[in-house]
């Protein structure tokens, strides 16, 4: 056999090249994690055009039309999942309050993660005296269970949005911080690293150069399921009393109001909360399908049909 006929053969571990599969495709060559972003992307969607589609049907009110079950088609297609005991649409208020609780975990994860990650790297990479303030600081704020503390700071002053994203925010950048860190810590003792410094390249080029790129993909894993604590946290939150107020409404605020009507009305609380599991194990799927296509090492079992289907878990973060 020839060189050139054995070349196909390569070692699913050189995955380098133009030949490696866009990211695009090998999501849709696995089915689940295609899904899970299916998912993801139409609770983004309807975040984003819901209030303006479905906001004046979230707030119209008919006691003639209360506590309807589902498929009651009184109210249109709006009646699919039922109406509350206001008259008002458990569907178009499910929607609308999808914009409440993204608005809240998004602005949290990615905030979480810039300043976290930030000052992780930079205390990963320097070492010293800087590394220890910054882990310090990071085992004072987790010394604190995060729920507790949120519900503190938000019996004390007004629970509005943004008070809720900056108490989680918060609360969640020491789980970036520490994850940079150690990263970064391990990074700064390879052998670019220290020619990056021979040829004199300042610190802060090197981290955004060389040590961000490959501590990026575990940051965007862990960014994914911090969004799974995050929508759960402000669920427990809304539910407690002290998170989102009407007339707002949430995922979680939508769970609280139905829990007296669990006996005769069942829908208002099981959809709300079907919505927070379906988009918390979606983020879930998606984020271990990401670990494996953001890791160069582990990206040829995307690529590979029987290595997917033999996939063991060590391929998935804990």
């Amino acid at each position: 056999m020839t060189t050139t006929e054995q070349a196909p053969e390569t070692p699913p571990t050189s995955i380098s090249g133009p030949s490696t599969p866009r990211l695009g495709r090998l999501l849709l060559a696995d089915r689940v994690a295609a899904v899970s972003a299916g998912v993801l992307l139409l609770a983004a969607l309807c975040a984003l055009l819901g209030p303006w589609l479905l906001g004046d049907a979230a707030r119209r009110q008919d006691l003639a039309l209360a506590r309807r079950p589902p498929l009651s088609f009184e109210l249109g297609w709006l009646g699919l999942l039922g109406t509350d005991p206001l008259g008002r649409s458990v569907l178009a208020r499910l929607v609308v309050a999808s914009a409440t609780t993204f608005s809240i975990a998004l602005p949290t994860v990615l905030l979480a993660l810039i300043i976290g990650s930030a000052i992780g790297m930079w205390a990963g990479f320097h070492r010293g005296r800087r590394e220890t303030f910054a882990m310090r600081i990071a085992d004072v704020i987790m010394s604190f269970p995060s729920l507790l503390l949120a519900v503190v700071v938000l019996y004390v002053f007004d629970p509005s949005i943004a008070t809720i994203v900056l108490v989680l925010t918060i609360t969640r950048i020491p789980v970036f911080l520490r994850t940079a860190r150690a990263e970064s810590a391990e990074l700064q003792r390879r052998g670019f690293v220290d020619a990056a410094r021979t040829f004199g390249t300042p610190g802060g080029a090197i981290i955004r150069r060389h040590v961000l790129p490959i501590v990026l993909p575990t940051l965007l894993t862990v960014a994914t399921l911090d969004f799974c604590y995050v929508t759960l946290a402000e669920s427990s939150l809304s539910f407690l009393g002290i998170g989102i107020q009407p007339p707002q409404v949430s995922w979680g605020l939508m769970v609280a109001e139905g829990r007296t009507y669990l006996r005769t009305a069942w829908w208002l609380s099981f959809f709300p909360g079907l919505a927070i599991v379906i988009t918390t194990v979606s983020a879930t799927v998606l984020s271990a399908w990401m670990r494996l296509a953001t890791d160069p090492a582990q990206r040829w079992r995307l690529t590979n049909p029987a290595a997917r289907k033999t996939r063991s878990p060590k391929g998935v973060p804990a």
